[in-house]
């Protein structure tokens, strides 16, 4: 058993270094003339060399371009050996670009950097984006058009016109058309082909487009090509602010997916146990510390550090629950106001307990590679890949504890002692141990909420202050008690936070939320979906 585990770590050890391990593809031996040339060129003769490796290079020269756009370029002093030099884990990687092996260490004397300014960093980008015209994936194809748009000269247009004869990818043609109606806009003598190029660039999101556009809209000598091209703008406008909608409307569900997880594990406790908790907000703040220890631990598989942070979050957020349940919460029955300053108290011991192990200092919690980035939807509207996981995993949260409420016997058991305790106790159900196991279930899913923010903010003593409030206003907005009065309060406040921010500043929108709740619950004071039954007069 020992031997096949050590032999599976080793695989995985094998598999995850293979990225590392990879060389570059050799270029071909005929550039070498040309490499030895750019080592030697000057910044203002160095465009003459670039146009030449091109020519003669293809998409061979690609990486040796990327690398040169990065300034990870270098020539070895003595031989002038053109090398790629690479930086990965804290080691250097030392590479030739004309055979693509990897080299000894070299010392800094003994290399130089070939240098480049913004016009050379300009041409380079542009030849990258002509290369990747040959690519094999249509995205690359379709992003290298793009890349071009801002600069069509007649050597980029015939790349492009070259492309699009033999292009297989419908959405990587019709990009290729819009950049030749572009071009056809901005140099066509004709009104009446220039009318003809903005049919077709009509309806078309790209900011180049806007800006040829707007600029023909203003200063075109022909009336008839100026209202055209304000047609096409105010149908474009139009897009635009649809898209800006959805944008805020996404913000405002990744906000309220924040607030629902901060605030369903109050819904629990708060409902059965009517405890009101201050120390909650410590709860989502342990969360946080453990998803920051477990990349500690995992310096090296940080892709992988969320799968254990999440369950280890709840573990520890659910222990600390359990023991303030049993050591403070439960001699305080039926005195509220006593448990709001014990679980004060508590909240203010933990907040210290944590400086004085971590420091008072803010730590950053690293995002996985598939966190990072963005899903592109349209030039004008992209959404954050940490925000739309961070909305899915609330989500899944919400509906896995509303299946554990519904299907299992602790869950038959919090419905008991929520809807009436004395009586349940009466039947043999022992609220004790359902009290304790509740507020352990609303403080671990807190410590999975805590995991969730440390995607978005750093990590330090007081995060859980910053969504105590919060949480306590969307429990009792929501109804006390009820998770889908819960999920709709924490979505309704998130998406009126976001839609109020950029009319009011973010001060004032959170004031004017707080008077709409508190006039709100002058109205209903039980809020959306109140509880039903005896339990609730």
């Amino acid at each position: 058993m020992k031997r096949l585990l050590a032999i599976c770590c080793y695989c995985l050890g094998l598999l995850l270094s293979l990225p590392a391990m990879a060389a570059e593809k050799p270029l071909p031996t005929e550039l070498a003339p040309l490499l030895s040339e750019l080592t030697e060129a000057r910044l203002s003769k160095a465009i003459p060399v670039l146009d030449a490796l091109e020519a003669e290079g293809g998409e061979a020269v690609q990486p040796l371009f990327s690398y040169m756009l990065e300034g990870d370029l270098y020539y070895i002093k003595s031989s002038r050996q053109v090398i790629a030099v690479s930086e990965a884990a804290g080691q250097e990687t030392f590479i030739d670009m004309l055979s693509g092996a990897e080299l000894t260490p070299l010392s800094s004397r003994e290399i130089k950097k070939i240098r480049v300014n913004n016009r050379l960093r300009g041409h380079l980008r542009d030849a990258i984006a002509r290369l990747q015209l040959g690519s094999e994936s249509a995205s690359v194809r379709e992003s290298a058009v793009r890349s071009l748009l801002s600069d069509l000269d007649d050597g980029t247009l015939e790349a492009i016109r070259d492309a699009r004869l033999n292009e297989p990818s419908s959405a990587v043609r019709d990009v290729m058309d819009m950049a030749l109606a572009l071009h056809r806009l901005n140099t066509a003598g004709l009104a009446v082909d220039r009318i003809e190029a903005i049919g077709q660039l009509e309806g078309s999101l790209e900011g180049d487009v806007r800006n040829a556009l707007n600029r023909v809209a203003e200063r075109d000598p022909s009336p008839q090509v100026q209202q055209a091209a304000f047609r096409a703008l105010t149908g474009i406008e139009q897009k635009v602010e649809f898209y800006a909608f959805v944008d805020q409307l996404f913000f405002g569900l990744s906000l309220g997916s924040v607030l629902l997880l901060a605030a369903i594990g109050l819904a629990i406790t708060f409902g059965v146990m009517g405890v009101i908790n201050m120390a909650h907000g410590e709860m989502i703040m342990l969360g946080a510390y453990t998803t920051y220890v477990v990349q500690l631990l995992m310096p090296n598989f940080i892709e992988y550090s969320l799968w254990v942070a999440v369950p280890a979050a709840f573990v520890v957020s659910g222990l600390a629950g359990v023991l303030l349940e049993r050591l403070v919460i439960r001699h305080l029955h039926g005195r509220p106001l006593e448990t709001l300053l014990a679980t004060f108290g508590v909240s203010l011991i933990l907040q210290q307990l944590v400086r004085t192990v971590f420091s008072p200092l803010n730590r950053q919690v690293a995002s996985p590679e598939w966190m990072s980035g963005s899903w592109e939807i349209n030039p004008v509207l992209s959404l954050t890949l940490n925000r739309l996981y961070i909305l899915a995993f609330a989500l899944l949260v919400f509906f896995a504890l509303m299946l554990l409420l519904k299907k299992s016997s602790l869950g038959l058991n919090v419905r008991a002692v929520s809807q009436n305790r004395a009586m349940a106790k009466s039947m043999g159900i022992p609220t004790g141990r359902v009290d304790a196991m509740t507020f352990g279930l609303g403080s671990g899913i807190a410590g999975i909420a805590g995991v969730a923010l440390s995607q978005l903010t750093n990590v330090g003593p007081n995060l859980g202050q910053s969504y105590i409030i919060d949480s306590f206003m969307v429990v009792v907005f929501g109804g006390v008690g009820n998770l889908w009065g819960t999920l709709v309060a924490a979505f309704s406040l998130g998406i009126a936070n976001k839609f109020l921010e950029p009319v009011t500043g973010a001060v004032l929108a959170s004031i004017l939320v707080l008077v709409f709740i508190i006039l709100f619950i002058q109205k209903r004071p039980k809020g959306l979906f109140p509880q039903k039954g005896r339990a609730a007069e």
